[in-house]
């Protein structure tokens, strides 16, 4: 397998469990469960900066002169990237939203 698309599987890879994480984090939000909330959302975090760093990488290695093949797998991994980002958010703002709902902010 080419070097581009194992990075990008190991954007996916990465970024699929931050969105799990993510996930998570708001079934218990939604119970609740705000401590383990908040340690799905950090758990994700670190899966998250694995994915970014390396497609940041990859960024860095066009900006340098290297071109980049557009791959399908390579839109796919942006996509993921972008999508576990947005339940980052989400879950943040579960959190957030229940605690204050509960009266625990």
């Amino acid at each position: 397998m080419e070097d581009l698309e194992m990075i990008c599987f190991n954007i996916i890879s990465n970024v699929g469990m931050a969105r799990g994480s993510y996930i998570e984090a708001i079934d218990l939000a939604t119970a609740g469960k705000f401590e383990e909330a908040e340690a799905k959302v950090k758990e994700g975090a670190e899966f998250f900066l694995q994915g970014h760093h390396a497609h940041a990488d990859l960024i860095q290695k066009e900006a340098a002169g290297e071109r980049t093949e557009l791959m399908l797998v390579l839109v796919h991994a942006e996509d993921q990237l972008m999508s576990a980002e947005a339940f980052k958010i989400l879950a943040e703002k579960f959190i957030a939203l229940n605690k204050k709902i509960e009266g625990k902010n």
